[in-house]
């Protein structure tokens, strides 16, 4: 389980792809924490790390993983937000996050408030309906707070530390975006008994 807090912006060194998935290697500080087994959020994918180095590791990722999320966009040099699970006994200061996918939105706007930076983007309907106003959202593994939401996207307001410290900080129009729903929206359909 991760929280959405972004531990550090990796850059994916190496790439090695072929018609069976893909191998990252991935340039990052955080190599010295890991061990091989471990998970690792990357681009709010969660990915096992299959070789770790002094300054960077490696991960393996499935044809499902790289159709469903942005990893299968990304190019040498591309930067990575990352970040290592939650402890037990850790703190929770974003919300509670999977690195499960469930689809990914397109920028369709970015624009400038004061301080903040907003971002528009579009979203397939399927996923929208899990998407509520003052709800939280993962966005390339970030855990952020939906602004507003209509009937084709939402938006999402960037902090400064935020542009900073992640890879949304570079988001321009036509952006791909993983998106990861907040789990309890979708457990709620789930419990819920289907209209006849």
């Amino acid at each position: 389980m991760f929280t959405g807090l972004i531990e550090d912006l990796g850059e994916l060194s190496e790439l090695e792809s072929n018609e069976l998935g893909a191998r990252l290697t991935i340039r990052s500080v955080l190599a010295s924490q890991l061990r091989e087994g471990d998970s690792v959020a990357v681009n709010g994918v969660c990915l096992t790390a299959t070789e770790v180095g002094a300054e960077s590791f490696s991960a393996d990722a499935m044809n499902e993983t790289l159709t469903r999320s942005s990893l299968g966009q990304a190019v040498l040099g591309s930067p990575l937000n990352l970040e290592l699970p939650v402890r037990a006994n850790g703190h929770l200061g974003g919300h509670i996050v999977q690195g499960h996918i469930d689809g990914v939105g397109e920028v369709t706007e970015v624009r400038s408030d004061g301080i903040a930076r907003v971002i528009t983007l579009s979203v397939p309907t399927a996923l929208l309906r899990y998407v509520a106003e003052k709800g939280s959202i993962a966005l390339d593994g970030v855990s952020l707070t939906v602004a507003r939401v209509d009937n084709d996207g939402f938006d999402v307001w960037l902090i400064p530390e935020t542009t900073e410290r992640t890879n949304l900080g570079d988001c321009a129009l036509g952006r791909t975006v993983n998106i990861e729903v907040d789990i309890l929206a979708k457990y709620v359909e789930r419990l819920l008994p289907r209209s006849r």
